[in-house]
């Protein structure tokens, strides 16, 4: 059964979903389960604290990708991106074998159900600009400045 816990932020009030052992979710909405604070929970809050404090650059929390072939290259993309860097959608386009594919990569990465672990943050639109992200584009600006000031 999925549990989440909610939590204030650096980048706002986020949830930590966790089914069956695994991270499955980290969002800035409301999802309808339980509210618990596991182990597992706990720990990707640590780390997700160190995230924020600067002092961590990628996690090591287990996770499932719920999502379709397609959708779980482009996440895994994500994780290739440099912390501090950015990435075009072509750029992620291409390195997932879809050179064309901007729209649905675009869209692949707005339905990322595992933002910063996986991060979606870091994809920009051609010319350097924000685009669409799950928790606003006030929470991207601060992740990516936060990631930048500790690069």
């Amino acid at each position: 059964m999925k549990k989440i816990y909610y939590y204030d932020t650096y980048a706002g009030k986020i949830g930590i979903a966790e089914e069956d052992g695994a991270i499955t979710d980290i969002v800035f909405k409301t999802i309808d389960c339980p509210v618990e604070e596991t182990e597992l929970i706990r720990e990707t809050k640590r780390q997700l604290d160190e995230y924020f404090a600067g002092k961590r650059k990628d996690f090591d929390v287990p996770t499932r990708l719920n999502g379709t072939e397609f959708q779980k290259r482009v996440w895994l993309a994500l994780r290739d991106i440099p912390y501090g860097k950015t990435a075009s959608y072509k750029d992620i386009a291409a390195a997932v074998g879809c050179p064309k594919g901007y729209r649905a990569v675009g869209m692949a990465n707005n339905r990322n159900p595992i933002s910063i672990i996986y991060p979606c943050h870091r994809v920009v639109g051609s010319d350097g600009s924000l685009t669409g992200y799950g928790g606003g584009l006030d929470v991207k600006a601060k992740l990516l400045e936060l990631e930048r000031r500790n690069s």
